[in-house]
């Protein structure tokens, strides 16, 4: 089959690997339809690079039909359409009871300290091989799958993988009170549709960027904006549109590789020139995050406000400013989204009425084929890219 796999930094290639087949009894094979391009995945382009290897298979928002199934999932059948989740998680125990999917038990990346298993997304969740190709192995299939309709396009579904679910897990746990404000920090697709998911639920939604096109989508739907180029002192202009508090929660859509923080910028870009037996335990035990976007949530939140970390980091030697955290008394909720938690309240808005409009979320279609160029133009914000759907 084809598959896109990660041969360096900056370089994904489409090559010919070996199908994948059932190896446990809780497996399926999954012909993938449509599969998405995340922004994290630019993290493994760009910055995580010693935590892959060569022909590893990236992807981890695929959506298809069922070919195969195992001899323990009684619950898909061949012809099934699902959409598959970022996690793998057996759904059965102590964590997946909680909800807490993203601590599944039984695939947990112990030998990382890591939570559960992610597709496609280094050794530090599994290595296991993602779904940017023809087909896909998903452990745990018994849980790891949503079924959708037939009839829809793959769009209206095929972001219940990621985006919606995470967008959604930001909103929800950025604690906006009824009637309340919330900035956006970021406008790539979970800090896009978070804000639409925001607008929807009845909250005032400040959106924030610097990419002109990015702006304008969420102008489109009628949000507000502020364009971070042209307000420096992106706090103080918040506090002047909010009575002088700030807004009562803020989302951080953004994470590890914001603008605005040149030092860090640079240990990062250090740490993607050493070999990997030395970068990565400086990026496990003192990698440093840009932390622009997060020094500015702090910034604008209200006192006694929340602020949302959805946007990924991975660093653990960054500098927080605590005391300005305590003295505000900020709320801080964080985590890798818990995709199936939240697919019974996004479902309803899958309707061809189309609220959130994901049926034209996409800015991209491709053909897997040209992935490489797909995430040259996604990693560079250029071509208008802020989400690519490539079908293989």
């Amino acid at each position: 089959m084809k598959a896109v796999t990660w041969q360096g930094k900056r370089d994904v290639r489409v090559e010919q690997v070996p199908d994948p087949e059932i190896e446990q009894p809780t497996d399926a094979i999954i012909e993938v339809t449509s599969t998405n391009i995340c922004g994290s995945d630019l993290h493994l382009y760009e910055v995580l690079g010693a935590f892959m290897n060569p022909g590893d298979i990236l992807g981890h928002e695929p959506m298809g039909i069922v070919r195969e199934v195992g001899a323990d999932v009684t619950n898909l059948k061949v012809g099934d359409r699902v959409v598959v989740p970022f996690q793998i998680s057996c759904g059965s125990c102590y964590m997946c009871d909680l909800d807490l999917y993203t601590q599944c038990e039984t695939t947990q990346v112990r030998e990382h300290g890591m939570g559960a298993a992610l597709f496609g997304y280094s050794e530090l969740y599994g290595q296991v091989p993602g779904g940017q190709a023809e087909l896909l192995r998903v452990p745990q299939a018994q849980f790891t799958h949503i079924k959708v309709p037939e009839g829809p396009p793959d769009s209206r579904f095929v972001y219940l993988s990621d985006v919606l679910p995470t967008a959604w897990q930001a909103v929800a746990y950025a604690g906006i009170p009824e009637g309340g404000s919330v900035t956006v920090l970021g406008l790539g697709p979970i800090g896009d549709m978070a804000a639409r998911i925001a607008a929807h639920l009845g909250y005032d939604v400040i959106a924030v960027d610097r990419v002109p096109e990015r702006l304008a989508r969420a102008q489109q739907r009628g949000l507000r904006t502020l364009d971070l180029d042209q307000n420096p002192e992106l706090g103080e202009a918040i506090r002047e549109l909010t009575g002088g508090r700030g807004t009562d929660s803020v989302i951080d859509a953004v994470g590890m590789e914001a603008h605005g923080s040149p030092i860090a910028k640079v240990a990062q870009q250090v740490s993607g020139l050493l070999p990997d037996a030395l970068a990565k335990p400086l990026l496990q035990k003192a990698g440093v995050d840009r932390l622009d976007a997060l020094y500015s949530a702090i910034d604008i939140v209200r006192r006694g406000g929340t602020i949302s970390l959805i946007g990924v980091y991975g660093g653990m030697a960054d500098p927080l400013p605590m005391l300005t955290l305590f003295d505000k008394q900020v709320q801080l909720r964080m985590g890798q989204a818990n995709v199936k938690k939240w697919v019974d309240d996004i479902m309803p808005l899958l309707g061809d009425d189309d609220p959130l409009g994901v049926d034209t979320f996409a800015t991209h279609l491709l053909p897997l084929d040209q992935a490489p160029h797909a995430y040259d133009i996604f990693q560079r914000k250029a071509d208008g890219a802020v989400k690519v759907i490539l079908t293989p």
